[in-house]
């Protein structure tokens, strides 16, 4: 099953991305022995329209091609609070169920189009603080290691009882 992470804009170089990487390769290594395949990054370029509307709607269309039949967890500050073991039962579920892929998507400044919260399988926030898009990207990586290290049993995650 394919994994990527899909987000507008360019991350620059820096300590995001160096973390980035970081979970990055730990997702590539974990992933292999649970039937996932490498992450894959992709920028979408950032619309350059005037209108905020018009940006999403651009932005959506450049998502929408990237992401394909993949299941789509949109991060979105309006989203759904999940706890980590509920999200990798989620991912566990989508492979078992032999989804193409999983595309983790990261809108632009302005948001998501709502085309992509009503195409995406799950709507997931973080929280209703808003966060730099930088860390967001490490946090999505992050939590998808975190997922696989559920999945794999692996003692990386710490869960409560009673967390999911």
């Amino acid at each position: 099953m394919r994994l990527s992470l899909v987000a507008v804009g360019r991350l620059k170089d820096g300590p995001e991305r160096d973390l980035l990487r970081r979970y990055a390769e730990r997702v590539d290594a974990l992933g292999r022995g649970l039937g996932f395949g490498k992450l894959d990054a992709v920028e979408v370029p950032e619309s350059r329209a005037r209108r905020d509307v018009d940006r999403r709607a651009d932005e959506a269309a450049g998502l929408s091609d990237v992401v394909g039949t993949a299941a789509t967890i949109a991060f979105d500050e309006r989203g759904a609070l999940l706890t980590s073991e509920a999200l990798a039962a989620r991912i566990g579920a989508w492979r078992d169920e032999g989804r193409a892929g999983v595309a983790a998507v990261i809108g632009g400044a302005d948001g998501f189009d709502r085309r992509v919260l009503d195409r995406a399988d799950l709507a997931l926030s973080f929280g209703r603080l808003t966060l730099p898009h930088q860390l967001v990207r490490v946090l999505v990586v992050e939590q998808l290691y975190r997922a696989l290290t559920i999945l794999a049993g692996h003692p990386y995650h710490r869960g409560r009882d009673g967390d999911s």
